[in-house]
């Protein structure tokens, strides 16, 4: 079973993600910002980051570009569900690898969850 680290401040956004991952046979773990995001990613050693890209203490740029610089976890598939920031992380493809602008379908986050986990594996 895959395990995939949600990263979002705004809890309800986190655990709406967290509850339709789960639906579908997922692991999920929640984290409130970047910092906490990264000690989690370090003991759960996830499939796949999803995080939103303004939170406080460390912002979703600054978390995926954590990720790529670490050996352990440089490829770890992350996708980046923002409100107002989605042209950002599209500058950005060596960091994310799928980029959602809320609001969204669900459908559309289910289908590159399962995309990537496929490619990862």
């Amino acid at each position: 079973m895959a395990t995939v680290v949600v990263v979002d401040d705004e809890t309800m956004n986190a655990d709406a993600l967290a509850f339709m991952l789960s639906a579908v046979g997922l692991t999920v773990r929640t984290a409130a910002d970047g910092e906490a995001g990264l000690r989690l990613i370090a003991e759960s050693h996830p499939d796949l980051v999803i995080t939103d890209f303004m939170m406080p203490v460390m912002t979703g740029l600054e978390l995926a570009q954590k990720l790529q610089s670490e050996v352990d976890t440089a490829a770890i598939p992350v996708i980046l569900l923002t409100a107002a920031q989605a042209d950002i992380g599209r500058r950005h493809p060596h960091l994310f690898d799928a980029v959602f602008e809320k609001p969204c379908l669900p459908s559309e986050i289910l289908a590159a969850v399962s995309r990537l986990l496929e490619d990862s594996h």
